[in-house]
C-alpha cells in the first residue's frame, strides 16, 4: 500500500468529511464600520493614516501639481522617478519644470541601472486605484506603466489619490473595482503608511524595507473642502 493509499484509508476509517465553507460574506457584513456621511468616513481614513506617520495634503484636481512641487521642494529632493507613460506622471513632470528637481523615468531596463535606482533616486511618484477607509489604506495596481518598484524602492513615495474612490472595507474595494471579474492583476499593493519595523530591539524604525516617507496628495470632491476636515489637520 502506498503512502497515499494509507492516508486515505485512515481518513475513511475516521469517517472524515469536508469542512463546511465559512460564510465570510455574512461575517464581514456584521462587522462593517459605518459613518454618518462621506466627510466622516474621510476623516477616519485620514486619522488612521496619519497615526502611522503618513503626510496628507488636501488638494483639488487643478492645484495638486503645484502642491506636489512645493512639497517636493520642501523636502530638498534632487530627483523624483515618474511614470511618464501615464497622464498623472506627465502632469507631475510638467509641475517640476523650472525647479531644481530632476524628473526621472523608466527609460532603461532595471538591470542596466539597478545600483543607481536603489542608491541615487530620492523619491517616486505614483497614481492609485482606490482607498479603504476602515484601515487607512491606499490601493495601487502594478502595471508596466507604473511598476511596483516605483512605490516600494525610493525613500520617499508621493501618491496621488482621488478620494471619490474611497471604499469602507477591503471587500467593498474588491467588489467595486471588479478585481475578480476583470482578472486579478499581477500585483495589488495595499499601503497604509511608510515602511516600518521594530524587529531590532523592539525599536520602531521607518524606511527599513521601503519608503521612510509617504506623502499622499488627496484630491477632494467639489462638495468637500479642507475646512470640513480640519479635525484631522
Amino acid at each position: 500500500m502506498s503512502a497515499r493509499d494509507n492516508i486515505l484509508a485512515k481518513l475513511r476509517k475516521a469517517d472524515a468529511y469536508p469542512m463546511i465553507e465559512p460564510n465570510t460574506a455574512d461575517y464581514y457584513r456584521q462587522n462593517e464600520m459605518t459613518w454618518e456621511n462621506e466627510t466622516a468616513r474621510l476623516k477616519h481614513w485620514a486619522v488612521t493614516m496619519r497615526a502611522v506617520k503618513t503626510e496628507i495634503y488636501w488638494v483639488t484636481r487643478d492645484n495638486w501639481p503645484q502642491v506636489f512641487r512645493q512639497a517636493a521642494e520642501e523636502k530638498g529632493l534632487k530627483n523624483i522617478l515618474l511614470p511618464l507613460q501615464t497622464s498623472v506622471g506627465l502632469k507631475a513632470q510638467a509641475a517640476l519644470e523650472g525647479s531644481n528637481i530632476e524628473a526621472l523615468s523608466f527609460e532603461r531596463k532595471i538591470e542596466e541601472w539597478k545600483d543607481e535606482f536603489f542608491q541615487q533616486v530620492d523619491a517616486g511618484f505614483s497614481g492609485s486605484k482606490c482607498g479603504i477607509a476602515r484601515t487607512g489604506t491606499i490601493m495601487l495596481e502594478s502595471s508596466p506603466e507604473q511598476p511596483r518598484s516605483l512605490s516600494l524602492v525610493p525613500p520617499v513615495h508621493f501618491c496621488l489619490f482621488d478620494t471619490s474612490k474611497m471604499y469602507g472595507e477591503f471587500h467593498h474595494a474588491v467588489e467595486g473595482e471588479k478585481l475578480v471579474e476583470n482578472g486579478m492583476p499581477t500585483n495589488v499593493i495595499l499601503i497604509s503608511g511608510p515602511s516600518k519595523t521594530a524587529d531590532i530591539q523592539l525599536t520602531l524604525a521607518y524606511g527599513a524595507h521601503g519608503p521612510r516617507d509617504l506623502v499622499v496628495l488627496a484630491i477632494l470632491p467639489d462638495h468637500i473642502s479642507p475646512a470640513d476636515l480640519e479635525e484631522t489637520v
